[in-house]
């Protein structure tokens, strides 16, 4: 049980969604590093949350699908610095980072057809390099 995350003035994820635990973090920190769990994993259960809708979650299984834990939760990690409460406030900006772009609604692409100048001017371009190369060509002799 975390506390809430707020993503944006409209969007909040739950603290019953969100779940951290803090493990042993590699890297530098001396004898520290084997005494200390300073490296947090914040999961979020998108799949169940209220708070996104099935687009988003949609967008957001797409975009997290290398970060999907075992159970299909979103699992991001931090073990930037040594201080506990630092990395989890790392993990937790790192998440609502991920959520906002899965908020985004991609634009639809609008099918376009060449006009018929670029046809025409593409033709010619066509017709100017062909008969270049055709210049280059030895003459064939004809016995």
């Amino acid at each position: 049980m975390s506390t809430p995350l707020v993503i944006n003035d409209k969007v909040t994820l739950p603290g019953h969604d969100l779940e951290w635990t803090a493990v042993r973090a590699s890297g530098p920190g001396g004898q520290n590093v084997n005494k200390v769990s300073s490296k947090i994993e914040l999961s979020f259960d998108f799949e169940t949350s209220v708070a996104l809708n099935d687009p988003t979650k949609a967008r957001l299984r797409d975009l997290a699908k290398n970060t999907l834990d075992a159970e299909g939760r979103v699992l991001v990690t931090s073990q930037k610095t040594r201080d506990q409460s630092k990395n989890l406030s790392d993990a937790r900006e790192k998440l609502k980072e991920l959520v906002l772009k899965a908020l985004v609604v991609p634009k639809a692409r609008k099918k376009t057809k060449p006009t018929k100048g670029a046809k025409v001017r593409r033709l010619v371009a066509k017709k100017k390099v062909g008969a270049k190369k055709a210049s280059r060509k030895k003459p064939s002799r004809e016995d």
